[in-house]
């Protein structure tokens, strides 16, 4: 009889477990919040020429797992442009500075056509697993099956995975018998990767920033957007910029973020700054099904890949994955990938 296995989460965790379950004869159902699925792996396509990536974006040569599933999957990569110059900005006082960049010997690449493209490829992979989206799960019961309540409908399972950021996972989901105290007060304090980060992109027809003496490249110490890249594609069909804000302007709305953001690349590229044909911001501290407010304050990565994460629970029947539960490369898209592999090892 097969294995009746849920996955809480339709992002990259979450399909890369049913994508390995799958190879098992295991045919798992997917419960994913959102009315799309990818997590924080999120591709603005305004139009058939231009994407711009608001989420997980990059990758290097360690994310040996990352980079064997994108291999597996048919899909390629393309190394992230950095030029041989940059904007660097020390300090308010001082004008920023177009520096020389030395040979990068340690590239990070960027999945071809886009990171979406790797949340395509599974859902196409995938042959017998149930997809749900719009299934908010808010409560999870162990018995003789384990029992996933969402707002709407009731789930019955054999084990159920769960790929939640913790945080979130202990805010929202309600779990009877309480999880162990220790690992609710951990996962209480983890660390979002990506929580706090405000993505924006520009596209432009004309790629300014390609110029001889100019950069598309920016590191800016006084901000409010401490780095920039070239993120125009390889193709040469759609040209943009794209950064971090800092995330304090998640309290602001959309035009004044835009509006700071201007105002400091005019600084390096004067008024053709203005010339842009589009602009996009995601605020991830928005993102219900991604953030939840800390009561206390944590760094970046805290407690992320911590042993209680890697633990079978409820007699192996509640399995934690998710890129902050895995030991390498905790909190990154390969990290997501490693958690996938372990829970799917331990059904």
């Amino acid at each position: 009889m097969n294995k009746k296995v849920i996955i809480i989460g339709g992002g990259l965790a979450g399909l890369t477990a049913a994508y390995l379950l799958e190879k098992k004869k295991i045919y798992p159902t997917i419960l994913e919040a959102r009315n799309r699925l990818g997590g924080r792996i999120h591709t603005i396509r305004p139009d058939k020429n231009k994407r711009v990536e608001m989420g997980a974006t990059w990758l290097g040569k360690q994310h040996h797992s990352l980079i064997q599933l994108i291999r597996d999957l048919g899909l390629d990569l393309e190394e992230q442009h950095l030029g041989d110059k940059a904007f660097y900005e020390y300090i308010s006082t001082s004008p920023a500075q177009l520096v020389q960049l030395p040979p990068n010997e340690d590239p990070t690449w960027r999945i071809k056509g886009g990171s979406d493209r790797l949340i395509e490829a599974l859902q196409e992979k995938l042959t017998d697993t149930k997809i749900y989206t719009g299934q908010v799960v808010k409560k999870i019961k162990n018995g003789e099956k384990v029992e996933v309540q969402t707002a709407s409908k009731s789930y019955l399972a054999d084990a159920v995975i769960t790929t939640l950021p913790p945080k979130l996972l202990s805010d929202r989901i309600e779990f009877t018998p309480a999880l162990p105290g220790k690992l609710l007060q951990i996962a209480d304090q983890t660390h979002t990767w990506m929580g706090e980060s405000i993505k924006v992109g520009l596209f432009y027809e004309d790629p300014f920033w390609m110029e001889s003496d100019s950069s598309g490249t920016i590191m800016s110490n006084v901000g409010p957007v401490n780095e920039m890249y070239d993120h125009s594609d390889s193709e040469k069909s759609s040209f943009a910029l794209k950064g971090f804000l800092n995330g304090a302007y998640h309290s602001v709305n959309r035009e004044e973020r835009k509006k700071v953001v201007l105002n400091q690349l005019r600084k390096y590229y004067g008024e053709k700054a203005g010339d842009y044909t589009l602009y996009q911001d995601t605020v991830w501290q928005n993102e219900s099904f991604t953030y939840s407010e800390y009561q206390k304050p944590v760094v970046p990565h805290q407690h992320n890949g911590d042993d209680i994460f890697t633990q079978p629970y409820w007699d192996g029947k509640l399995l934690l994955a998710g890129a902050e539960t895995s030991q390498i490369s905790p909190g990154y898209m390969d990290g997501a990938v490693e958690s996938a592999k372990r829970v799917a090892e331990m059904i």
